[in-house]
């Protein structure tokens, strides 16, 4: 978690975001780790929540995939892998990684769009019976589902099958 408020901060002071764009990403980053916090705290209360075990990936829109793609390779010795050549890319690090995107999740603005958390356990069907039973709508993509957090962001539960 720190070092992505670190690589975000270094973002804005180096003119790579705007004050606003900063805020609303250190916004999600804290949503997702209250999200991840919240879990264990369900889970030690007798509840059936989730157990986060790590942030998946976070899926993000930039101005140039490419330029952002070189950035992160030569600066973070990220991995490149999946790039479609066009449009996007996944870049690897550790058990996580980023795929930013041209400007198809809100234009060419940067924004982030969705952050995915690893659960333990992660059970499709049983997942998705608990995130309706606690009033969420799911949305199905690969060995996940994506639903609204309070503030409207979306967060991405998934299994940890879910690799770049």
């Amino acid at each position: 978690m720190e070092h992505i408020i670190a690589r975000l901060l270094h973002d804005f002071e180096h003119g790579h975001m705007s004050r606003r764009q900063l805020i609303q990403s250190l916004a999600l980053t804290a949503t997702a780790a209250s999200a991840a916090g919240a879990a264990p705290l369900a889970a030690a209360a007798g509840g059936t929540g989730f157990k986060a075990t790590t942030v998946n990936h976070i899926s993000y829109s930039v101005a140039d995939y490419r330029k952002t793609r070189d950035f992160y390779a030569d600066l973070l010795g990220m991995k490149v892998t999946q790039d479609d050549g066009k449009n996007q890319c996944y870049l690897a690090f550790g058990d996580s990684f980023i795929i930013p995107r041209n400007g198809r999740q809100g234009g060419p603005t940067p924004l982030v769009g969705h952050v995915a958390i690893t659960v333990e356990n992660f059970d499709k069907k049983a997942a998705k019976a608990e995130l309706e039973r606690r009033g969420l709508t799911p949305r199905e993509d690969q060995e996940s589902y994506h639903v609204k957090d309070p503030d409207g962001f979306d967060l991405q539960i998934s299994s940890k099958e879910m690799k770049p």
